[in-house]
């Protein structure tokens, strides 16, 4: 089962001991401390996800809420950065996030740690891309 969290504002995605970042980070970030080797040069605009090297010995963790997902190796990296990543800026879509996540304005409380986002793998993609479109329109 591949987990799906976030790390210094961009999505970290694990699969088979794999991981990917996608999305371009928002903060900066301490990669070593966060168990990987630093990945160089981030241009989420033209690679929006990328695999990252883990250090040795490193146990690399997502920050909460982590989804679950059924979808497995590199096109899990693609199927998250077609659901988050603004192609434009490159950046990961808070709103969106908040949406899958079940996080509302409205809502103070934490979302659960684990979330079952099984259904983000096997949702056809028109459909998600007319979620996309009403959620990232300037209001």
């Amino acid at each position: 089962m591949a987990r799906v969290g976030r790390l210094a504002g961009a999505i970290l995605a694990e699969t088979g001991g794999d991981y990917y970042l996608i999305g371009n980070p928002k903060v900066p970030c301490d990669w070593h401390a966060a168990g990987f080797e630093p990945p160089g040069e981030i241009d989420a605009r033209t690679r929006p996800h990328l695999r990252l090297a883990r250090r040795a010995n490193a146990d690399p963790a997502l920050g909460a809420p982590v989804l679950t997902l059924d979808v497995e190796g590199e096109r899990l990296a693609e199927l998250i950065a077609g659901a988050f990543v603004i192609a434009r800026t490159g950046s990961v879509s808070d709103r969106l996030w908040r949406l899958v996540t079940g996080m509302s304005d409205e809502d103070d409380g934490p979302p659960p740690d684990v979330i079952a986002a099984r259904w983000l793998g096997e949702l056809p993609p028109a459909i998600w891309q007319i979620v996309r479109d009403t959620v990232l329109r300037c209001s």
